[in-house]
């Protein structure tokens, strides 16, 4: 009968253990509910896209003020050339340098080759206009901006 009441007692306090276990299980062990976030923008989670092209934050001062003074260009001469300067930039390119794609911002080849053709006309650049920002065109870029 001992046996048997200690087999009983064992089997019984493994069942609640495992039952106790089960139990909570469902509390404290799920995961916990997501934080309440704020549904962000479009505006709000796009970067900035700076392209400085190798200028230093003076020489991009430079061609902002440049660019406000010439180009409609009316934010911040912080010396980051962000979506705006290029929107501004890409207005000069494309009345005077053959740049023939949306005014957006984006630094893509067509803005560079339009750029190269400026920096040649100037006689800042001599490469191919290849719409590459390599080092020919990161110089020629900084030679002129050091002009302005």
């Amino acid at each position: 009968m001992r046996t048997l009441t200690k087999a009983l007692v064992s089997v019984t306090t493994a069942v609640g253990i495992a039952a106790g276990g089960l139990a909570t299980a469902g509390t404290a062990m799920a995961a916990p509910a997501p934080a309440q976030q704020q549904a962000a923008s479009a505006k709000a989670v796009t970067p900035l896209a700076v392209q400085n092209l190798g200028l230093t934050r003076e020489e991009a001062r430079n061609v902002q003020r440049w660019l406000a003074t010439h180009w409609d260009y009316n934010d911040a001469i912080d010396g980051y050339l962000g979506t705006n300067s290029w929107k501004a930039f890409q207005r000069c390119l494309a009345k005077y340098w053959g740049y023939d794609d949306a005014i957006d911002g984006i630094v893509g080849p067509n803005t560079i080759k339009a750029l190269q053709r400026l920096l040649k006309a100037n006689g800042d650049y001599n490469g191919a206009i290849d719409g590459s920002a390599g080092d020919g065109t990161r110089s020629a870029f900084k030679t002129w901006a050091n002009r302005l």
